[in-house]
């Protein structure tokens, strides 16, 4: 197995979730400054030119999906702590979703911006909404697509807190 240690920053020497025992724990973040923190995550949901063309019709049988996987991902950002263990439960400022159907792929680019004042990230909350909106696209048209990818889920950019503006 290749060393990556070059590759990957690290903000310490050990993770923030794991503690001296080597059992996991919720990180302790009342000592940190509440500040204005925001994440930007991007997925994509590839699939035949025709599935694509249901979509932007308005024609899919479960009914719109882009305005549902819109809701679903904003709901899902809002559960991240119910989802992910041992995330903070945030009470999130923004969250918003968008969808932009592309004909090139074919299928659809989703991107999330959720925005906190408080002392943690909200990477997993951005990162999340994606997911989930990403998922609800596929739930709602997989009658007519089984195939559909869902894909290139990541983090485009964060910022606020200790460690800054990170762009990807």
């Amino acid at each position: 197995m290749a060393d990556r240690s070059s590759k990957t920053k690290t903000t310490g020497s050990a993770l923030t979730h794991i503690d001296a025992r080597g059992e996991a724990r919720m990180v302790d973040v009342s000592a940190k400054p509440a500040t204005e923190r925001t994440a930007v995550a991007e997925g994509r949901v590839i699939m035949s030119k025709a599935t694509l063309e249901l979509i932007v019709s308005g024609n899919a049988k479960k009914g719109d999906v882009l305005g549902t996987a819109r809701i679903a991902g904003i709901m899902a950002a809002k559960r991240t702590s119910d989802l992910i263990p041992l995330c903070h439960p945030l009470a999130l400022s923004k969250v918003t979703l968008d969808i932009t159907p592309d004909r090139k792929l074919p299928g659809c680019i989703v991107r999330s911006t959720v925005k906190v004042t408080g002392p943690t990230g909200v990477e997993m909350e951005a990162l999340t909404a994606v997911s989930v909106a990403c998922l609800t696209i596929y739930d709602m048209v997989k009658a007519v697509e089984r195939g559909i990818r869902i894909e290139a889920i990541h983090l485009l950019e964060k910022k606020g807190g200790k460690s800054g503006h990170y762009r990807a």
